[in-house]
């Protein structure tokens, strides 16, 4: 068999077999296919797509290129949930506490943000003392103690995604539905949890920049799961809003402790609701008018709060942030940005624009490796659909060099437009696929 001869298949429309796709795939990770092959393959890959079976396929040697965690030593159904990404996305570090709080153990893997999206393992960290490297065996025991651990992904669960996504990002194939898919359940599927959510975004801040293609690329991640065992959902929800008001990693803490303790933004709080929802009903805990009330439950009594406490406790962070968010560093300089002219509404205000503004403030990092500024981010006051008038402040920033304000100020007003006429406001929740099939709301 040569990568060749793979090549040239996909390159005109043919369907690789299984045997084809292990040989690509096994022998990069082996070292014995060249970068520029493996390239080309991707590219191909990219223009001609690949069936529901090739995809499936892909997933699974991906998955089997590396470790996978065996979960069954936990008691009980374990649940993980995934987004595709977003800014402003804190809602892991509300809806795991809430699903916990209500019996339903979860031990989850998360990543690191890249460019203008954020990753929930920096979030943690920007409370102080927080451990996110794990040994297998302390995963375990703290999530079978008090019902829950959030750590950072090992670099030997999908091995082959790794190296592949570092090929993606620089050929101009990260967008690419089965290439996202195989990616995205690759990694869920050696990380061992028995049901799946999966949060696929879809606006100006995602991946993913209609209806339809946001619904293909959940269908098609249902669809993989579903034939390995899993029990699957997925919700499709909006990123042409960042979520809340807070982008950044102390802020955004923060605001999720806030929705936790019930005083959260009505935004983020509903879509946490919701995802937690689902959670609960894969699980079996119930329909979900059942499991939503449950989930209210955990989050009005406050046993929700005390469980990401406890987790934060469990991995050495300092909990008295979480309880007291006036506790956190404090940036040293902040900027308010304000309408300059022009009195209507805010009809655009691109979410990738925003986030990239973050990072320009030092919130994210542009590359692998480079350093947070855990106190530098953006608060909005005024969101899309908002009115505004001259004067008002748009948002404000926060950075450790005030110096950084002049290219994050540029990069935001970008993609900020103010017209006469209201615009229709986005739901927050456009559907949910199910290996039954698609609801849309």
């Amino acid at each position: 068999m040569r990568m060749y001869d793979i090549i040239a298949k996909k390159r005109d429309g043919g369907t690789l077999s299984e045997a084809e796709i292990a040989f690509a795939v096994n022998g990069y990770v082996a070292g014995d296919i060249p970068d520029y092959q493996m390239s080309a393959l991707l590219m191909a890959i990219y223009l001609r797509g690949m069936t529901d079976a090739e995809t499936a396929t892909l997933t699974e040697v991906m998955a089997n290129s590396g470790d996978r965690v065996d979960l069954s030593s936990i008691p009980g159904v374990k649940v993980d949930k995934h987004s595709t990404g977003g800014v402003g996305d804190k809602t892991t570090l509300v809806i795991v506490p809430i699903v916990a709080a209500c019996g339903v153990p979860v031990a989850k893997m998360s990543g690191r943000g890249l460019g203008h999206t954020g990753g929930t393992i920096d979030k943690m960290e920007a409370v102080p003392g927080t451990r996110t490297s794990l040994t297998q065996e302390e995963f375990f025991a703290q999530v079978r103690r008090i019902g829950l651990s959030v750590i950072g992904q090992s670099g030997q669960i999908a091995a082959a995604d790794k190296l592949l996504y570092a090929l993606r990002d620089v050929t101009a194939t990260v967008g690419c539905i089965p290439l996202i898919a195989s990616s995205i359940m690759s990694k869920k599927l050696a990380a061992g949890s028995d049901a799946i959510l999966l949060d696929v975004t879809m606006g100006t801040g995602a991946f993913m920049q209609n209806l339809d293609d946001a619904i293909e690329l959940a269908r098609l991640m249902v669809s993989i799961g579903t034939a390995h065992g899993r029990r699957m959902a997925a919700l499709i929800t909006d990123m042409d809003k960042p979520l809340g008001h807070n982008i950044g990693n102390a802020l955004e803490v923060a605001e999720s402790m806030a929705v936790l303790q019930g005083r959260g933004p009505a935004d983020l709080t509903e879509v946490c609701l919701q995802l937690a929802a689902n959670m609960l009903v894969l699980a079996g805990k119930g329909d979900l008018t059942a499991c939503r009330a449950m989930a209210e439950r955990a989050l009005a009594d406050g046993t929700a709060f005390e469980k990401c406490c406890q987790m934060f406790e469990a991995q050495g962070g300092d909990t008295r942030v979480l309880r007291d968010p006036g506790l956190f560093a404090k940036a040293p300089y902040c900027y308010d940005l304000v309408v300059r002219e022009g009195e209507g509404y805010i009809t655009a205000n691109d979410v990738e624009k925003i986030g990239n503004a973050s990072v320009l403030l030092g919130a994210g990092r542009l590359k692998k490796g480079d350093p947070i500024d855990f106190s530098a981010g953006i608060t909005l006051h005024k969101k899309l659909g908002d009115a505004v008038r001259p004067g008002d402040v748009l948002c404000t920033f926060y950075a450790s060099d005030p110096a950084l304000f002049a290219a994050a100020e540029e990069m935001y007003r970008s993609g900020l437009t103010i017209s006469a006429r209201e615009p229709a406001a986005p739901p927050l929740i456009y559907a949910r696929v199910t290996p039954e099939g698609v609801e849309r709301f």
